[in-house]
């Protein structure tokens, strides 16, 4: 049978030709916190005691530096017009989209592990180990996810983006699925009491949570 619907090819359709200032600007926020978690033990200083003058000047710091790169064009999101088009297309990967998913990965990757790490331990001890974790742990971790990214194995971080439409779909789905168990554990170490019960319902809570999440993704 003949079809007699609508045909509409891919060349027809109206691709954006140029990101407004509005979306560009939307974008910048991201990079800032990716950038910000990046030395772990500060950030963990910053939950246990308060936001002090190290990471005041560390923000400081962020500040100016994704800010140039945003108005140069140098963070993705924020560039004058999109470099990706379609998801299956085979262009380099620029070093900046390299160097920015690469630091993404290592913000979603290293909390997750080490908090998920505590949570064993605590769980089989009855003792926390937080603050050691994240002192000796953190950035041999951070460095082997960056060392991940240098040599272009991490989703997002590959020499071309013809795998963009498989991969955003990695990235986005390990993003939200630690969001949102980091929020809840967060929720639960606020709410329950420090014991080793407690310590088991934690780990409990955030390992489903990241599993569940993932799965959907």
């Amino acid at each position: 049978m003949q079809y007699s619907g609508k045909l509409e090819y891919a060349q027809q359709r109206k691709i954006r030709e140029r990101n407004t200032a509005l979306y560009r600007l939307a974008h910048w926020p991201i990079w800032i916190w990716v950038f910000f978690l990046a030395p772990g033990p500060l950030i963990f200083s910053l939950f246990a005691h308060g936001f002090g003058r190290g990471n005041l000047a560390w923000l400081i710091a962020v500040l100016t530096g994704t800010g140039i790169a945003a108005l140069r064009g140098s963070l993705p999101g924020s560039e004058p017009r999109p470099y990706i088009l379609r998801f299956d297309e085979d262009k380099p990967n620029p070093l900046y989209r390299r160097v920015c998913y690469t630091f993404a990965w290592s913000a979603v990757l290293t909390f997750a592990l080490l908090n998920l790490s505590g949570l064993l331990i605590a769980a089989a001890t009855g003792h926390w180990y937080m603050q050691q974790i994240y002192r000796y742990a953190y950035f041999p971790l951070c460095a082997t996810i960056l060392m991940l990214g240098a040599i272009g194995v991490l989703p997002r971080v590959r020499p071309s983006t013809k795998g963009e439409g498989t991969e955003r779909r990695y990235f986005y789905g390990s993003v939200w699925a630690v969001t949102i168990s980091q929020a809840l554990l967060l929720l639960f170490w606020k709410t329950l009491p420090a014991t080793r019960a407690a310590s088991l319902t934690k780990l409990a809570i955030f390992a489903a949570s990241l599993l569940l999440m993932g799965f959907a993704a």
